[in-house]
């Protein structure tokens, strides 16, 4: 039986939670290991606290994924005298690998917030915060059918015709052109001041704006004519299922009052709990859910009309704000326990395309607070 491999884990774990899913400011992928080392055993966990690094090791795991990552903001130093530089110190000699997936699981469909609606038990009908599908350009060209693999071929190498997972795409069809070359022209083929046809082939590739320099380039070297006749339209950006939220629909209404016992039922239990804002007595219906803190999506739950809103990390003022303004009951619980469901979803992930890796997703709770006046 082959090896697995790091790289392997990596490919499967990129495949469902793509990297360029990630917000700007983010950092995923493998924080320390090497793709070429051999995997047996993957913890999964949503934070690399030092008890999950513990964890890792003593189970003697080759790789750790979790969800948020250890080295976000501007680093300079891993030195093994500090918190962080001395848990990846660790892992490193422990030969245990640390990957991240983080707001590209966010977006992904699936990814978080659909483990936490299926935690909850809604059906989902779609993000709460839609990720646009990438602008691209499409390309119209004219070229004599001779010419017509020699122009793609040029374009294929300068960027165009990708499209999610297919390369080399193009649409092509023929017909008859026509011109007249006028005084100072050149042409290729016809005469000066002699209306020319010619039977053509009509080329449509898509593009990358940010290719449309290395495009233009490749089309007027490769194109047999002085003055290459092309269009060039620009898609508009549309919705998709990818995007960060999710909402939903419970079986059957329910109160407030019952919708938070569920969600506390559905939830690890934490220090934090769970707590809810608006009329006990709210029927509720359509949910919207963002695992980790949601509250910036506050105004956006409000106009899509749902009747609860499910998240963590909610402030006093914002929370009231929206209240006050008739928006959807809050349901408030703890940032990890409402990203822990997604721990399972990713482990399914690595079984399903690597059967032969052994899998486990730390129960270990990183919730950092610790201690509630119930138990003082």
């Amino acid at each position: 039986m082959t090896a697995v491999r790091l790289a392997d884990v990596i490919a499967a774990l990129d495949a469902a939670y793509p990297p360029r899913l990630a917000e700007s400011w983010d950092s995923v992928g493998l924080v320390a290991g090497d793709p070429g080392d051999e995997v047996a055993r993957v913890l999964f966990a949503v934070d690399a606290t030092a008890a999950v690094v513990d964890e890792a090791i003593a189970w003697d795991a080759q790789a750790l994924v979790v969800h948020h990552p250890l080295l976000l903001r501007g680093v300079d130093t891993v030195a093994a005298d500090t918190p962080k530089g001395a848990l990846l110190h660790r892992l490193i000699r422990s030969g245990c690998a640390l990957f991240t997936a983080h707001t590209n699981a966010d977006s992904a469909d699936p990814g978080v917030s659909d483990a936490l609606a299926e935690a909850i038990g809604l059906t989902v009908t779609g993000p709460l915060d839609a990720k646009p599908v990438a602008a691209l350009d499409k390309w119209e060209i004219t070229v004599p059918r001779a010419h017509a693999e020699t122009v793609l071929t040029a374009l294929f190498a300068a960027g165009a015709g990708a499209s999610a997972d297919y390369s080399d795409a193009a649409w092509q069809a023929t017909g008859t052109a026509q011109y007249r070359p006028l005084d100072g022209a050149n042409p290729a083929l016809g005469t000066i001041g002699e209306l020319h046809t010619a039977e053509e082939a009509r080329l449509e590739v898509v593009a990358p704006p940010s290719r449309r320099a290395a495009v233009f380039a490749a089309l007027r070297t490769a194109h047999p004519y002085e003055e290459p006749a092309y269009h060039v339209t620009e898609r508009a950006s549309l919705p998709s299922p990818l995007g960060i939220g999710r909402v939903g629909e419970l079986p059957t209404p329910e109160s407030l009052r019952d919708f938070t016992a569920r969600v506390r039922k559905a939830l690890p239990e934490t220090t934090w709990g769970v707590r809810a804002a608006g009329d006990p007595d709210r029927v509720i219906r359509t949910v919207a859910v963002c695992g980790g803190a949601g509250d910036s999506f506050l105004a956006k739950v409000s106009r899509l009309g749902v009747d609860a809103y499910v998240t963590s990390d909610l402030r006093h003022h914002p929370a009231d704000e929206h209240l006050r303004t008739g928006g959807p009951a809050l349901i408030d619980a703890a940032h990890w326990a409402t990203e822990f469901p997604w721990c399972a979803q990713a482990e399914a992930v690595v079984k399903a395309a690597l059967p032969a890796v052994e899998t486990r997703v730390s129960t270990l709770r990183t919730d950092p607070w610790t201690l509630g006046a119930a138990d003082c």
